[in-house]
């Protein structure tokens, strides 16, 4: 197969998305939507992730050293996306009626209808132009009780239904287009 030269891109490596959980100074729980999240290893599972830009949610973690990682699947795309979508420095992001949790390990808030939420603790802060790479140490992951079932690894993961994105939009973990960013939202705008 022939290959041709482009600039550089990601548009065929869709990433899975998390909801990545942290308290703000007040003690408040916020929620940002990240996808730029991986796996390391350093005698124990880890994760790194990417933040851009300047935002409440890298504050805090910068801060408080700990935050959780929500797994996005197709039901909470909406609110996900919403949360994505609104600033964090808005008053009210937080206002939408998330049923919301606390790590089993680490004092981090979890989005209790995520099947999977990893607890994670943030050992390095690589600065980049723009950007920084967060690596972590993997200290806990809290599963739902239903995928210890006897069912297969790939019937599990259609059932929870795990979402991707790339091209600025969203997909189901068969690659159906579910809309592109900001249209999920709309069905948890407060009217």
């Amino acid at each position: 197969m022939g290959k041709i030269s482009l600039k550089p891109y990601n548009d065929y490596c869709p990433q899975t998305l998390f909801l990545y959980g942290t308290y703000d100074e007040q003690g408040n729980p916020d929620f940002g939507l990240f996808c730029w999240f991986s796996y390391t290893w350093d005698k124990e599972m880890g994760v790194m992730c990417c933040i851009g830009g300047n935002k409440p949610t890298k504050d805090n973690i910068r801060r408080n050293k700990i935050f959780s990682a929500s797994l996005v699947t197709e039901e909470l795309l909406g609110i996900a996306d919403y949360l994505g979508n609104v600033s964090g420095t808005d008053p009210d992001k937080m206002k939408i009626g998330l049923d919301i949790g606390k790590g089993a390990v680490l004092d981090v808030p979890i989005i209790n209808d995520s099947p999977v939420a990893f607890e994670l603790e943030a050992t390095d802060f690589i600065e980049k132009e723009g950007s920084t790479v967060i690596l972590c140490k993997m200290r806990n992951v809290l599963q739902d009780e239903s995928l210890s079932s006897d069912e297969s690894f790939e019937q599990k993961l259609m059932r929870i239904a795990p979402v991707k994105t790339t091209c600025k939009h969203y997909f189901s973990y068969q690659g159906k287009d579910l809309g592109g960013w900001g249209e999920p939202m709309r069905s948890v705008i407060k009217k």
